[in-house]
């Protein structure tokens, strides 16, 4: 298997594929795409991926790209962890979740770049518009963590990793967040394939 990630190791949803690949168990290699120089628009990339992003995977001749359906594959194909809750409500929540904090929370996404999470750069106060979607992230997560867990659901599923990546935007810049939610992305961030991805784009 082959899986596609930015050059530098910066890309959220490349992390929730790696970490998924690590979960798993499976052997795969890591090609680097230099997004600066749009070698996403190569005609070797151009080909098999359809968003033209990162990541995508390439499994014995099949590709797919966009993170989430990945993950989803992974976990429909091959044995190893769970990515997700066997519960199929709770896996339902878990996939809701993902997409959510894909496609919303726009102004914490730009002001807390993932930078803020790997590379700590100069920190600017939030504006407006990011503190409302902070405080509607802080919401939501303190309805969906079960008092008393570290985890979403009984057991770890991706979306644990994904919704600690987004708290750790604001966390890791030294923003105010509420301890239950701080504890709960520290205990997270810890896992050894979380980790993994951590030290690799640490490098960089």
């Amino acid at each position: 298997m082959k899986l596609y990630v930015d050059s530098n190791y910066l890309s959220p949803y490349a992390m929730s594929v790696f970490v998924g690949l690590r979960e798993k168990g499976l052997s795969f290699d890591t090609i680097l795409i230099n997004l600066d120089k749009a070698e996403n628009y190569a005609p070797q990339y151009t080909g098999f991926s359809t968003s033209l992003r990162v990541p995508a995977i390439n499994d014995k001749g099949f590709s797919l790209c966009e993170s989430s359906a990945i993950c989803e594959y992974l976990e429909d194909c091959y044995s190893g962890v769970a990515l997700y809750p066997q519960n199929p409500a709770d896996k339902a929540k878990a996939r809701e979740i993902q997409a959510w904090l894909r496609s919303d929370l726009m102004p914490i996404r730009e002001e807390r770049t993932t930078d803020y999470v790997f590379r700590k750069p100069r920190v600017l106060a939030l504006s407006a518009k990011a503190k409302v979607a902070a405080d509607k992230l802080f919401l939501a997560a303190e309805q969906l963590i079960p008092l008393g867990s570290n985890s979403l659901f009984t057991q770890w599923s991706i979306a644990d990793t994904d919704l600690a990546l987004m708290l750790n935007r604001l966390i890791f810049a030294g923003d105010p967040v509420p301890a239950r939610l701080v504890e709960f992305a520290t205990f997270q961030w810890q896992r050894p394939s979380v980790q993994e991805w951590v030290k690799l784009a640490s490098k960089y």
